[in-house]
């Protein structure tokens, strides 16, 4: 009879408990009216404007979508840059289309400390004085000090569904994680947007702190009553 090893029945546990973690297989488990909502854990990246994408990679560039991603129309870029601070540097960073009106590069606070700058914590979008960093393309470079930031935790959600937990775009509420390390996370805002999927937004920093990754569940706790 054939044997099966303890390496091997830990990897295939794993396997499984990846697979059931997946959003797309809890998308189906959640009401349009739940308190409960699905967790996207955001790794750095950047948002390029037309100009910076022309400074960094030639006249007449496009952006090479390589995965969607959960909200409609975005994509991850099949292209990476390079991304320099007073003292180090970070490769492989991954831009995210489409393009937008102004740059923007979005880092932990823990990727601030290793690049040496301290990335002000704003919402996604909002530009201003920030520390500088350098962005290095394959045809050229570009210095950004406007739109360096760690994003807010944010929840991106569906108007309708914001309208049926009487939500509204901007509020501020809280969310509650579970597990080990579980925790409540206050000052978290709300963006509320036409058939945009609902998502809980935090970042690499965050999540470990909760041990919670993306397709984690996590539940509001402080927001007006149901209708």
């Amino acid at each position: 009879m054939n044997t099966v090893d303890e390496r091997t029945i830990q990897e295939i546990v794993h396997q499984c408990l990846a697979a059931s973690r997946r959003p797309v297989d809890l998308v189906a488990t959640l009401s349009p009216g739940d308190l409960r909502i699905i967790t996207g854990v955001s790794n750095r990246h950047v948002h390029l404007c037309r100009e910076d994408l022309t400074e960094l990679f030639g006249e007449g560039y496009e952006l090479t979508p390589l995965k969607e991603l959960s909200q409609p129309g975005f994509f991850s870029a099949r292209e990476t840059l390079i991304v320099g601070g007073p003292k180090g540097a970070l490769t492989g960073i991954r831009i995210l289309g489409p393009l937008r009106k102004t740059t923007q590069i979005e880092i932990s606070l823990s990727d601030g400390r290793y690049l040496g700058v301290v990335p002000p914590v704003r919402q996604s979008g909002e530009v201003g004085p920030s520390p500088a960093l350098t962005l290095i393309g394959p045809r050229g470079t570009v210095v950004n000090n406007t739109g360096v930031i760690a994003a807010w935790r944010h929840i991106h959600m569906d108007e309708a569904q914001a309208g049926r937990l009487d939500i509204r775009n901007g509020e501020m509420v809280s969310v509650r994680t579970s597990g080990s390390r579980a925790l409540v996370l206050d000052n978290v805002v709300v963006r509320t947007a036409k058939d945009m999927a609902t998502q809980f937004h935090i970042d690499t920093d965050e999540g470990n702190s909760a041990n919670i990754q993306t397709g984690d569940i996590v539940e509001i706790v402080r927001a007006h009553t149901i209708r």
